[in-house]
């Protein structure tokens, strides 16, 4: 019988994030270019990155968990980047988003008949661990400070939002 490796929802897929990290990331990167003195609330920053307000809501939550995110409620309240959140790893961050789940869904319902003597599980949990570990040294700050690169190479400013032209 042929075992067949299903890849997990919640786990990165190949090199496709899940849902959660990919909105964790965007988040973190807007709350990293924001104006300092400018405080943005979830339903903005929910807009800012094209998703709906509750999984916004929810990825905030983990990332105050984390100390990445500042959460002030009540009126005045909204969202800051935390110097933390600034210098946190991605790699460190992705782990923490993804979890330490296997890749393949070897003890699924039904699990594989051939997980006890096949390699592909290991092999599969190391070239995950290899792919976090490229992304270790790599911080939020890092994915949007274009300061040291000459401005041809930037591409220009990691977020812009497009405004009507005063008349």
């Amino acid at each position: 019988m042929p075992c067949t490796h299903r890849v997990r929802l919640g786990t990165v897929s190949g090199v496709r994030l899940t849902r959660f990290t990919d909105l964790a990331l965007r988040i973190a990167m807007r709350l990293a270019v924001a104006d300092p003195a400018e405080i943005h609330t979830t339903r903005q920053v929910a807009e800012a990155v094209n998703a709906p307000y509750t999984h916004v809501a929810k990825v905030v939550s983990r990332l105050s968990e984390l100390g990445v995110v500042e959460a002030r409620r009540g009126r005045g309240g909204g969202l800051v980047l935390t110097e933390r959140g600034r210098d946190f790893s991605i790699g460190a961050l992705m782990r923490e988003l993804e979890g330490s789940g296997d890749v393949a869904g070897c003890d699924d319902a039904p699990p594989c008949p051939l997980r006890a003597i096949c390699r592909l599980r290991k092999a599969l949990r190391e070239a995950q661990e290899a792919f976090y570990a490229a992304l270790d040294p790599v911080t939020v700050r890092d994915l949007v400070d274009r300061s040291n690169e000459p401005l041809e190479q930037s591409g220009g400013p990691v977020l812009i939002q497009l405004t009507d032209r005063p008349s």
